[in-house]
């Protein structure tokens, strides 16, 4: 363990000395001798520098405030769900998906402020700040990297969608109401499954176009042939559909926290014990509940 994360660590000291040392140079894309060389400014270039530097911080905002209120409304109108700890507990979560969830968490919980803090990198002032977010963002990167195959191959069987799922959206999980019946979920309900695909698929996605654009100047022609583009097409692509998909997840990841913190009391609990009462897993995941009493489980 001890050799794997000092080579970690030694591979993400080259990652940034080389990230550094490679945007430092005059590169084929931003030398001030290319500029006229970058084609279709008028149409996509115009339309990508309008998006990024007048709509993608104004369209964040807004939906981190909209999260925002939307968390505390439901908190005010209709409060955390209690459920009794005096029952028997429910073994969910092994010890090695919990350490993989941690690291995913531990990512996370530094992606998502330095990744704002770089998209609106000019009300911070931009500067060392905004570079220190960036190489923890990279950093942070990594651990996600190695989180992500374990939370692939161990839920994606229970991710999988399945006819009850459209019962737990037509009542939103029963999350709208303060009363505690049953409610049609399996180990996983919809919304965590909509959560996994967002952090596992798109979060694959956002690794690829955040490594496009830290190596600004890498050589793309495969990619260039294959998809038809220009590199700075590329780079634009991907700087949109990273900063799209930072914002759904941004939100995603605040639901997340909130369920977890605030939503469901001690829900966080399963994360850490590994165990989840045995009155919240009848009532909100009632369907994995009858499974495990078919299997005398419970």
């Amino acid at each position: 363990m001890k050799k794997m994360f000092i080579l970690l660590f030694s591979c993400f000291i080259n990652l940034l000395a080389y990230g550094e040392e490679r945007m430092g140079q005059d590169t084929q894309i931003w030398d001030y001798r290319r500029i006229s060389n970058i084609p279709n400014y008028h149409t996509f270039g115009q339309f990508w520098t309008s998006l990024q530097g007048e709509y993608i911080a104004t369209i964040a905002l807004i939906a981190i405030i909209a999260a925002l209120s939307a968390f505390a409304l439901h908190y005010m109108v209709i409060g955390p769900k209690q459920f009794s700890h005096n029952g028997k507990k429910i073994y969910t979560f092994t010890l090695f998906e919990r350490i993989f969830h941690f690291i995913a968490a531990l990512s996370w919980i530094i992606l998502v402020p330095t990744g704002l803090i770089m998209m609106f990198g000019s009300t911070f002032g931009g500067g060392n700040f905004v570079r220190i977010c960036k190489n923890l963002h990279v950093l942070a990167m990594v651990l996600f990297i190695i989180s992500i195959v374990p939370m692939f191959l161990c839920w994606i069987k229970r991710m999988l969608p399945a006819s009850y799922d459209i019962k737990w959206l037509m009542i939103v999980g029963g999350y709208l109401s303060k009363v505690k019946k049953p409610i049609p979920a399996g180990k996983f309900n919809f919304g965590q499954k909509t959560w996994y695909y967002i952090a596992v698929f798109g979060g694959f996605l956002m690794i690829i176009t955040g490594l496009f654009m830290y190596f600004v100047d890498f050589d793309s022609v495969v990619i260039q042939n294959f998809l038809g583009l220009t590199q700075i097409e590329l780079l634009r692509i991907s700087a949109i559909v990273h900063n799209i998909l930072g914002i759904i997840c941004v939100v995603f990841f605040g639901v997340h926290i909130y369920m977890a913190v605030f939503a469901i009391k001690g829900s966080i609990h399963s994360m850490i014990t590994g165990y989840k009462e045995e009155e919240e897993v009848y009532i909100l995941h009632h369907y994995w509940y009858k499974e495990l009493e078919d299997k005398k489980k419970v």
